[in-house]
This record gives structure tokens, C-alpha cells and sequence, in this order.
């Protein structure tokens, strides 16, 4: 029988954050997802773009993905709210999703090849406890399974001041008498009268928050992962725990070979949040200004930058926007200079200095970066 050769290809090589992350297709995406309680705001909208717009590069440089975006469906914060409202959590989380799937569908931002939802892995959690359980890396008390935060805290290079006030932050209970240790956190809890509950081994209760995220990467895309996305201000305590549980269980590390901690927006110098009342909501902004406006609004720096939302920020980007249309329609001028743009993009996603490129060479450079950034 006649052998075939096979022509050898170069795999994709991405860097991140200084790390360098060769892929083979598919590679395997998890982007933290919604809480479905409020409305869509920019600074959500900007972890959704950059990691719609890492999936984009890649495939431009023919690499498949999958991608993983959760919906934490069960949060006390989501129960107060439905509350608050008279409807029951899963109906008005169900209408908070589909609120927020409006808005990404105007962004571009494409649905994510899985989008599990946290009541419908409830089981994996349970299974997850109990693996935590086995390994010694987590213990029960009172119908509580705590997980221990030891590795977390280790993995997240703060000092315990620090941790124990983003813990608080985050809605945490680091003064629990019944927990070892502040830095332990539930896996499983007991439901009162007013919570969702579920039955488990230890009793009616229902899921933490750092081990559903925990649970449904790991269903959805094993226990290691290429690239997990999310937030600045979900490094920890979040993604922290959510990485220790996953290695603490599944004992393959690293949990994620790079991540994106994309950085948080700004607006009158606080961040945009509910509580501070300084939100521009998504659904607002694109009434007025086009998608990929906006999208360019929120990719014309680095990703993992802070920065202050202004209106006269969109109007820049609304000017960058129609100079690059401008490029593309131009006559070539260089036919090394669309692998210069894709290479910077897969260089960090470095888009201003592909932006410039593809400003200046025009033709082919330019139509690669609108399509990799879905502007056009």
C-alpha cells in the first residue's frame, strides 16, 4: 500500500500576557459568563467583544475553537432580584438572558458553541464536591462542603488583607465560624426557606459560585482548558477558585493555559457598576451608533487596560472606523502586509498596532483586520 505524506503544518502560535500558547485546532475557550439579573452595560460588553474577537483571529489563522460561555443562573443576588419582583428566579433569569442575547446579537458578538446554564449542572457540582471531598481538598460541616482556599489564595499572589477585602466584596462570608479557614469557601450549602434547593448527599441545598463556574467548564470543555476569559475584577476571588477547584479535583494543571483578564471600564472615574449609577447601557448606545463602532470603541486598546468611557471616545472610534473602511477600498500596496496585521493580532491581540498597519498599507491588510474584529 502506497504511504501519503503529509505535508507538516505550523500551529498557531498565540501569546497572551507574556505567555506563549501554541494551539492545534479546536482550541478550547471559556469565557465567564452573565449573572442574569440586570441589564447589559459597556463594561460587560467588552470581555464579550475581546473574547468574539480572539475566537475571529484565530480562525483567520485556521484554527477551530470551541468556546464555552456560562450562564450562573443560580446566585442569591439573582434570587433577591426575582424576588423583589414577584417572579420565580428561573423565569426571570430566563428573561434577563434573552435580554442580553438581544444585545450581543447587535454587538456581533456570535453565541458560543456551549452556553451551559448553572441550575442544569447542579449534578456536576454535587459530583465536584464529592471528588474535593475524596482528595482531602475539601471537608463537610453542618451540611456545608467547604472547599480549601489555601491554593487560591497561594495562586493569586495577594496578601491576605487584600484577599480577605475582595472576598467580602464579592459577597463571601470569610467570618463563618463554621469554616476552617476565611479563605474556605462553599462548594455546597444548605437552602433556606426563600433559596432555590436541590437534593444532595448532604442534605437540600444548592451551589456556590465559584464551583459552578468550576463544574461547567469542566463539563463542557474537560479539565484543562486553552484560554479562560473573563473580567479584571474576576481574577479573584473568582477565576482563582474556580482554577484550584478544577486542579484540586481533577489533578491536571494547568487548569488554563493562559488567561484574559480584560480590563474594567470606567466612567466619572468610578467603575461601571449598577451601585455607583454611572452604567451606559448597550442597548442605549446601539440606537444611536453603529455596532462596529462601538466594537472598535471597546478593542482600539490593550485588552487587559483599564480606561474611562467618554461620548467623545465613540466618536473617535467612529473616525478610526471610517478611515480603515477607507484603507480597504484602496489599491494593495504591500502583499506581506496582511500577515503583518495577523501576526500582531495573534502578537497579544495588539489591534492598535494593527490598527495603524492596516491604516497605512490599505488593501488586503486593511479587509483582514475589519474581518478579524467583525466591523464589517
Amino acid at each position: 500500500m502506497p504511504q501519503h505524506e503529509v505535508a507538516p503544518q505550523r500551529s498557531a502560535d498565540l501569546r497572551l500576557a507574556g505567555v506563549q500558547v501554541p494551539l492545534l485546532s479546536p482550541a478550547r475557550i471559556y469565557v465567564c459568563g452573565i449573572t442574569p439579573y440586570d441589564v447589559t452595560h459597556l463594561g460587560h460588553a467588552a470581555t464579550f467583544v475581546w473574547a468574539d474577537t480572539l475566537i475571529s483571529v484565530l480562525g483567520q489563522a485556521n484554527v477551530d475553537t470551541i468556546s464555552c460561555r456560562n450562564v450562573t443562573d443560580i446566585d442569591d443576588v439573582l434570587t433577591v432580584a426575582a424576588g423583589t419582583r414577584g417572579r420565580p428566579f428561573d423565569e426571570f433569569a430566563l428573561m434577563q438572558e434573552f435580554l442580553f442575547d438581544r444585545d450581543m446579537k447587535a454587538l456581533g458578538v456570535r453565541s458560543p458553541t456551549h452556553a451551559p446554564h448553572a441550575r442544569h449542572h447542579v449534578g456536576q457540582v454535587v459530583e465536584l464536591a464529592a471528588a474535593l471531598l475524596s482528595t482531602g481538598a475539601a471537608y463537610e460541616r453542618e451540611r456545608h462542603i467547604f472547599f480549601r482556599g489555601a491554593p487560591a489564595l497561594a495562586q493569586s499572589g495577594l496578601d491576605r488583607a487584600e484577599a480577605l477585602r475582595l472576598s467580602q466584596e464579592y459577597g463571601d462570608h470569610p467570618d463563618d465560624p463554621l469554616r476552617d479557614d476565611p479563605f474556605d469557601v462553599p462548594v455546597w450549602r444548605p437552602s433556606g426557606e426563600q433559596d432555590p434547593a436541590w437534593p444532595s448527599p448532604w442534605g437540600w441545598g444548592r451551589p456556590g459560585w465559584h464551583a459552578e463556574c468550576a463544574a461547567m467548564a469542566w463539563s463542557g470543555l474537560g479539565a484543562g482548558i486553552d484560554v479562560l476569559i473573563g473580567g479584571e475584577d474576576l481574577t479573584f476571588p473568582h477565576h482563582a477558585y474556580q482554577t484550584a477547584m478544577v486542579e484540586a479535583a481533577s489533578s491536571v494543571r494547568p487548569f488554563a493555559r493562559a488567561a484574559m483578564h480584560v480590563g474594567t471600564v470606567y466612567r466619572d472615574g468610578a467603575k461601571m457598576a449598577k451601585s455607583t449609577g454611572n452604567l451606559v447601557l448597550l442597548s442605549d448606545l446601539l440606537q444611536d451608533h453603529p455596532a462596529a463602532a462601538v466594537r472598535l470603541l471597546l478593542l482600539a486598546r490593550p485588552w487587559q487596560a483599564s480606561w474611562e468611557y467618554t461620548p467623545q471616545g465613540l466618536s473617535d472610534a467612529a473616525e478610526e472606523l471610517e478611515l480603515l473602511y477607507s484603507a480597504a477600498g484602496r489599491p494593495e500596496t504591500s502583499s506581506a502586509a496582511a500577515g503583518e496585521v495577523l501576526d500582531l493580532l495573534l502578537d497579544d491581540l495588539d489591534v492598535p498596532r494593527a490598527l495603524a498597519t492596516a491604516q497605512r498599507e490599505g488593501g488586503a491588510a486593511a479587509r483582514l483586520l475589519l474581518d478579524a474584529l467583525r466591523l464589517s
